[in-house]
């Protein structure tokens, strides 16, 4: 199973470094890590995204939890949750091509926030199922590069992440 945890760690050198070893040494995989300080600038928050059954998800809460830098963590994936990923993508937008770009970037409520002669830059935000759709509905030969962030989420209502 997909989780989504949510770490509020100390805002140090190697507080990052010392995240990855763990999953590392163990042989779990991120799927994802998106970090950034906090309104606190002694925190940052770290979101990662990995899988796994819920014996091996409890054995990564506990082992990060032993971690010094680590201040307090929560799996979003056992509450009601918003989640979102970035993902900013090049596409070639010939004259022939270029209205039915256009279609497809209004239809998924993205943004073109870049135009060339020959391309199209698009920001678009949502689930990475949503991203992956969009990412297949365009011809494969028309993508230049794509860059996405990896989700990164937050509880819903009056639960949250603080000290």
């Amino acid at each position: 199973m997909r989780h989504i945890i949510s770490i509020l760690i100390e805002n140090e050198a190697g507080a990052l470094s010392r995240v990855a070893g763990l999953f590392s040494a163990r042989g779990y995989n991120i799927e994802s890590l998106t970090v950034a300080p906090t309104e606190d600038a002694s925190l940052s928050r770290m979101t990662l995204v990995t899988r796994g059954n819920d014996q091996i998800i409890e054995q990564i809460t506990k082992q990060l939890n032993k971690l010094v830098d680590v201040v307090k963590l929560i799996d979003l994936a056992e509450s009601v949750h918003v989640e979102r990923e970035l993902m900013l993508m090049k596409v070639k937008a010939t004259d022939a091509s270029r209205e039915e770009v256009k279609r497809m970037v209004d239809i998924f409520r993205g943004k073109i926030i870049d135009v060339t002669a020959s391309s199209y830059v698009i920001e678009m935000t949502g689930t990475s199922d949503k991203l992956d759709a969009f990412v297949k509905g365009l011809a494969e030969d028309s993508i230049i590069e794509v860059v996405r962030s990896g989700s990164t989420g937050i509880s819903r209502g009056e639960k949250g992440l603080h000290l």
